[in-house]
C-alpha cells in the first residue's frame, strides 16, 4: 500500500466504505449530491477532488473526513501462548483453544518451517488479501510484514497480512513454527 497517492487512498476509501455501506455507485452519488460520473472519477483514482465534494461524501458515508486519507488498517492479530479462551474436556487433559476461524470463500494451507538464525528469509508479497497465520512451536522467531514484525516465543500465535513483504528470522537454535497461509478464492 505504500507510494500511493492521496488520490489513490481516496479512491480505495471511497470503494471500501461505499461497499461497506452496500450502497451503489449512483445511490452514493445521488445521496451525496454530485454526478456521477464525478463519482466514478474519484474511485478510479483520476479527477480533483474539492474538500466541498470530500466532505460530502464522507458525510453521506457517515465516516469522518480523514477517513477518506486512510490506508485500511493492516489486519493483525496477536495471541500469546498463556492468553486465548481455552475450552477443556470432560473426559481427558486436553484443551483447545480457537486462535483464528475461517473466513468464507477462503482456501488455506498449513506449513511446517523449520530455521535457524543466521539468515532471515524475506518473502515477496503473495497475491492481494492473502493472509499468514503463524504459530511458534520451539525456539524463538521474528516474523511478519517489515513494518509490524513480532518477536514470538513458543505457543505465540501471531496473524498479518502477507501480500506486502514480510520475513521470518529464527532467534533460537532449532526454531519451528506452523505457518498457515490463507488466501481468498
Amino acid at each position: 500500500m505504500h507510494g500511493m497517492t492521496p488520490n489513490d487512498l481516496i479512491a480505495n476509501a471511497i470503494q471500501r466504505e461505499r461497499s461497506r455501506r452496500g450502497l451503489s455507485l449512483s445511490a452514493l452519488a445521488a445521496q451525496a449530491g454530485l454526478a456521477k460520473s464525478t463519482l466514478s472519477q474519484l474511485e478510479s483514482g483520476k479527477g480533483n477532488p474539492s474538500i466541498e465534494t470530500l466532505w460530502a461524501i464522507a458525510e453521506t458515508l457517515d465516516v469522518t473526513f480523514s477517513t477518506l486519507f486512510e490506508v485500511s488498517k493492516p489486519d493483525v492479530s496477536l495471541v500469546r501462548a498463556h492468553e486465548g479462551a481455552r475450552l477443556g474436556s470432560d473426559h481427558s487433559t486436553f484443551q483447545t483453544t480457537l486462535l483464528a476461524n475461517c473466513p468464507t470463500g477462503t482456501r488455506r494451507d498449513v506449513y511446517r518451517v523449520d530455521l535457524e538464525p543466521g539468515t532471515i528469509r524475506r518473502s515477496t508479497p503473495h497475491p492481494t488479501g492473502t493472509v499468514e497465520h503463524t504459530i511458534v512451536c520451539a525456539g524463538q522467531a521474528r516474523v511478519g510484514p517489515l513494518e509490524a514484525t513480532q518477536t514470538l516465543n513458543a505457543g505465540d500465535y501471531y496473524r498479518y497480512p502477507a501480500d506486502r513483504p514480510h520475513v521470518y528470522e529464527a532467534m533460537e537454535p532449532g526454531t519451528q513454527m506452523v505457518v498457515v497461509m490463507e488466501t481468498r478464492d
